[in-house]
């Protein structure tokens, strides 16, 4: 059955970037938004029962596609299954244009990270190609900068058309979002399947010898690769007046997860954007002890929101910033997971309910403080 590629979808609450239409229509064609309008819509068109219509949700951090390829410790999935079964459910938690996160660096007695970027961009590659995807998906580079190799590893992705973002990463033992070592040690018996004591004695100790050996000339290596290709970058985990001096002084374009308030003001007044966890908000804290997303959002500091770990957060996350924060209404709440995440790698084509802008759109219901998307609309065309 072939679909229509002009339609109206009608009787709807309609998030603008800076409005609600209580009750309208949105008229698409051709895979664009043609018009959008307050009322009755001039033409029957396919009723939406009073949901919510919003712009499809732009994610630019979600390492989630990882869970899919390597289910189990040691266990890696077929690498085009594993992207298949992870669009559907990006595509189903109502987000309809995603960064891929993937990890470029190789790591010795580190499972979750032994050079799988490769594999995976490929498996990207292979189904869009093949037509098997549901939305859009563009990747997002992790580097982290201590490692041995990841300059020449981020070297072989930078080039790539589908390379939107290039995050600078460093986990060393005692820094940034682990400054407690006794959380990470947590976090790592969790990931690993149970590292003992003596074995992450090991790959600390091993961790801290690269930062002292490597992290000064791959940051700079790193930065170098970014303005040769055009590429915009984010910082993760600032800490420190240095951190945050050092990421404005190289025009970072968004800083993720940020750990204290003064950290996210001081990068806010330089012009970064900032973007937090929407785990974070809905569990009500940090799970590393940092700050509060909601904290933040009431400082009027928040400019993004990232479902990192759990995709269906997104949303969910966007819909209670509200009452959150009493400084973000529906459409602001919502720019934090469309608008603004599109425009900082430069998608301007979509983001929002506007003529002449993509046709990525989602029906929401909403009851009993939760969220269920009910259509997920990619350029026009119906994929959920």
């Amino acid at each position: 059955m072939t679909e229509p590629s002009s339609y109206v979808l009608e009787n709807a609450r309609i998030v603008l970037a800076d409005r609600m239409i209580e009750r309208g229509y949105v008229a698409v064609e051709n895979g664009l938004i043609a018009e959008i309008g307050e009322g009755t819509a001039p033409l029957r068109g396919f009723d939406i029962g009073g949901d919510l219509l919003l712009p499809g949700l732009v994610e630019l951090h979600t390492d989630h596609l990882e869970a899919h390829y390597t289910p189990r410790p040691k266990v890696h999935w077929d690498p085009l299954a594993a992207v298949i079964s992870y669009d559907a459910q990006i595509a189903t938690s109502g987000i309809t244009t995603v960064l891929d996160s993937l990890r470029v660096w190789r790591e010795e007695g580190a499972e979750e990270a032994g050079g799988m970027a490769g594999a995976m961009a490929e498996a990207i590659d292979k189904t869009r190609s093949a037509g098997l995807l549901r939305i859009e998906h563009y990747l997002h580079l992790r580097c982290e900068v201590p490692m041995p190799n990841v300059v020449e590893d981020a070297a072989e992705l930078v080039g790539r058309p589908d390379v939107r973002l290039m995050s600078l990463m460093d986990h060393t033992p005692g820094q940034r979002q682990f400054r407690d070592e006794k959380k990470l040690r947590d976090y790592y018996r969790g990931k690993s399947g149970g590292m003992t004591d003596a074995q992450l004695d090991v790959l600390f100790a091993r961790r801290l010898e690269n930062h002292t050996r490597y992290a000064a000339d791959n940051y700079q290596g790193l930065l170098k690769l970014a303005a040769e290709y055009g590429t915009p970058l984010a910082s993760h985990d600032d800490t420190t007046a240095e951190h945050v001096e050092q990421s404005i002084t190289d025009r970072v374009a968004v800083a993720e997860f940020p750990t204290t308030v003064e950290a996210a003001a001081t990068l806010h007044d330089g012009g970064v954007k900032v973007l937090m966890g929407a785990p974070n908000l809905v569990r009500g804290g940090s799970h590393s002890g940092n700050v509060a997303t909601a904290e933040l959002a009431e400082a009027g500091l928040l400019d993004i929101l990232s479902s990192d770990y759990v995709p269906s957060s997104l949303l969910l996350a966007a819909l209670r910033l509200p009452d959150a924060a009493a400084n973000f209404d529906l459409p602001a709440a919502i720019r934090t997971v469309s608008k603004t995440p599109a425009e900082v790698v430069g998608l301007t084509d979509r983001g929002e309910i506007a003529a002449g802008k993509r046709a990525d759109i989602i029906r929401v219901h909403r009851a009993e403080n939760a969220a269920a998307v009910r259509g997920v609309w990619s350029g026009g065309r119906r994929v959920a």
